[in-house]
């Protein structure tokens, strides 16, 4: 497998592909994990659950700052009250997000390739001839593109991506001053304009819109300047920048995240503004949905149709959080019509039921995949639940460490059959005294048995009877063992 990538999205699937013993590599254009300016700034509950599916959460929890992150065009959405471990966001720049995972694929002994790119490629009927800038091709049984909205990976794969033209530029920037700036936020006729210290509480993290929209990730000083008198009256001394970029509304979806053996995840699959804070955590969750499939795809135990699922799944995803951002850019405009549909959105967020509504929708906690019909938690995130298990309490994300699929009995033990897929699938009998609760529909009926997918989502529920178990077993963990 190689993955064209080393952001949060290519790391996270190298991850979870060398979990489940799948031979990867990235590549990666950056000579280190250095990256320029902070980027996206956080983590929000899902997200955070994903990582701590895999053991991981508390090291990105021990470096950022818990706080209510969740927000519809500024509104803020207290999640606190909401069933999970996790009823918070996680204020962390995307370079400490980044590291932090590259350390973690370090540990799992995942190849890195840096200072290289993906060129192009050639796809055969067994695999993908993978050929890098420096002269080097590799051989893969599937090429991976998080490469970013500029993917070269989608474009040779010949995947359109359509979408919206942007209606606003903006520019993002850490720079010095020599006059005090006007802090925190300034809303115009155009969008939102904010000034804000840095950590080391002597530079500045500038975002600014632009007059009129500029294509292109090239800006200047001179454009940096020019944006700062139109809102400010003043440059205020704007000196030593460290980075400088650009970045618009524009709003594009892969028309298919998979041709034959080549894949696409994170922005090479969707592209949008950023306010919500929703392109780095959909692109892990991606990564997350894709990696076992693809892994049991590999190794011979699920057959190729399984990685239509990931299309299947995914791509209603990214359509929303498009939609979604096209209306955050809508809200943030400070015109007076604009500013009184905004008042009105913070009256409706104010009522309960909305605001668990947006609150899960934006924090990534009410995801359900179409599994078909039945009980309420089919297709959506297990909860965490404190088990009682003979080797003692267990908690379940803690057995998705490995991200093995995983059928929990709560009956009586032993009576539903796994056998012919004992190789793959881990059974734990357990006892779970507590309500089952759900993010925005509260408390649910209390399965008899559940079947999780690797991602944490659940597969299958059982009502004290298999009915429908085998056919699950066999939709998403391949064919029953018969020796």
């Amino acid at each position: 497998m190689v993955i064209a990538g080393a952001g949060p999205t290519g790391l996270m699937l190298a991850g979870e592909l060398s979990l489940a013993r799948v031979d990867v590599a990235i590549v990666e254009r950056r000579e280190s994990q250095d990256l320029r300016g902070s980027r996206a700034g956080g983590l929000h509950s899902r997200t955070i659950e994903v990582l701590d599916q895999r053991g991981i959460a508390e090291r990105f929890l021990s470096q950022g700052k818990v706080m209510q992150v969740a927000g519809f065009a500024m509104i803020p959405l207290d999640i606190s009250d909401f069933p999970t471990r996790h009823n918070y966001g996680l204020a962390l720049w995307q370079d400490r997000i980044e590291r932090i995972l590259a350390a973690w694929v370090d540990e799992l002994a995942v190849p890195i390739y840096r200072g290289r790119e993906v060129t192009g490629f050639a796809q055969d009927d067994t695999g993908v001839y993978v050929e890098l800038s420096d002269g080097r091709s590799l051989r893969a049984k599937y090429l991976v593109g998080c490469d970013g909205g500029c993917s070269l990976i989608r474009k040779k794969a010949g995947i359109d991506f359509p979408g919206w033209d942007p209606s606003i530029s903006y520019l993002i920037a850490e720079v010095a001053v020599t006059e005090e700036p006007a802090w925190g936020i300034r809303r115009d006729e155009r969008g939102i304009n904010a000034l804000g210290r840095m950590d080391d509480g002597k530079r500045v993290r500038v975002v600014l819109n632009e007059p009129h929209v500029r294509p292109g990730d090239e800006p200047t000083l001179d454009d940096l300047r020019d944006a700062l008198i139109a809102v400010y009256g003043t440059d205020f001394g704007v000196h030593d920048v460290t980075w400088l970029s650009r970045f618009t509304d524009a709003a594009r979806q892969a028309a298919s995240y998979r041709d034959r053996r080549v894949l696409l995840a994170g922005d090479a699959a969707h592209v949008h503004a950023p306010a919500g804070g929703q392109g780095l955590n959909i692109g892990v969750q991606d990564a997350v949905n894709l990696g076992w499939k693809l892994a049991q795809v590999v190794s011979g135990t699920s057959p190729e149709s399984l990685l239509d699922t990931y299309q299947a799944e995914r791509h209603p995803i990214g359509a929303r959080v498009l939609k979604t951002t096209m209306a955050l850019t809508a809200l943030n405009r400070g015109d007076e019509r604009t500013k009184a549909l905004h008042e009105t959105m913070s009256e409706l967020l104010e009522m309960d039921e909305p605001r668990k509504r947006y609150g899960a929708m934006m924090s990534g906690l009410d995801v359900r995949y179409d599994l078909g019909t039945g009980h309420p938690l089919l297709g959506r995130r297990m909860p965490d639940l404190d088990l009682v298990t003979a080797n003692g309490p267990r908690r379940v994300f803690t057995l998705l460490h490995d991200a093995r699929p995983l059928l929990i009995t709560l009956g009586e033990p032993g009576t539903l059959d796994i056998a012919s897929w004992a190789d793959r699938v881990q059974r734990v009998d357990a006892r779970y005294a507590g309500v089952w609760e759900l993010p925005v529909l509260g408390a649910v009926a209390a399965p008899a048995a559940v079947l999780i997918r690797p991602d944490g989502h659940v597969a299958w529920v059982g009502d004290g009877r298999d009915q429908g178990l085998r056919e699950a077993l066999n939709t998403w963990f391949g064919p029953p063992n018969h020796g």
